[in-house]
């Protein structure tokens, strides 16, 4: 049991330090030698749990993923409209982005052209992002004339538009960015009813005034 913890852990640490690595350096760049190194293990102890660095990056990626699902999750204080719901993951999202290496470097790798393609983080963000606003539109939580579908692709190219701009200029993933997108767009997509009981600085987020 301690042989199969410290394994786990070491493998955890190499996930991390690839991250960290593919997000400074970028996957062709990046060696399996100065990941082992600022893992702060042996080249013999990476390659006992990776065969190459496309498996590492497998890793980073599979990782990422299960980083986004919890993003995408509904929590014991998830809102019970729908839209508010999508407006409280992007604030995760961006949140996630700026504080986590791992779920970083698994968007990039995502878009880096050296890699075979893998996990596609932004397929599964725009997935969740497209059922979230169907739901929304049978709920009635749509304006009549929005097609779910339409807004789905505003979202997703605002969100994907943040997550790649922040990569190198963080301001793009502060909550302050995210709130200027929802606001600007909440009244396009919410009915009158509905909109003034949504929140575009997000519920039981900690986004500042302007």
């Amino acid at each position: 049991m301690v042989k199969q913890e410290r394994a786990l852990r070491t493998r955890e640490t190499l996930v991390r330090s690839a991250a960290e690595m593919f997000h400074q350096e970028g996957f062709t760049v990046a060696s399996l030698a100065t990941i082992s190194r600022r893992a702060g293990v042996s080249n013999g102890a990476l390659h006992f749990h990776f065969a190459n660095k496309a498996a590492v990056a497998d890793a980073v990626e599979e990782s990422a993923l299960a980083r986004l699902r919890a993003v995408t999750a509904d929590g014991p204080k998830a809102a019970d409209c729908c839209l508010q719901r999508l407006v409280d993951a992007t604030y995760r999202l961006a949140r996630e982005l700026s504080d986590d290496v791992v779920l970083r470097a698994g968007f990039e790798l995502g878009g880096d052209p050296a890699r075979p393609p893998g996990v596609d983080l932004r397929g599964y963000w725009q997935h969740w992002v497209r059922e979230t606003l169907r739901q929304a539109g049978e709920r009635g939580e749509l304006r009549p004339e929005v097609v779910p579908e339409e807004a789905a692709t505003a979202v997703v190219a605002g969100t994907v538009g943040m997550e790649v701009l922040g990569t190198r200029q963080p301001e793009w993933l502060d909550p302050r960015t995210v709130g200027r997108f929802w606001r600007l767009l909440l009244p396009t997509l919410a009915p009158t009813g509905l909109l003034a009981a949504l929140s575009a600085d997000g519920v039981d987020t900690e986004a500042p005034e302007e």
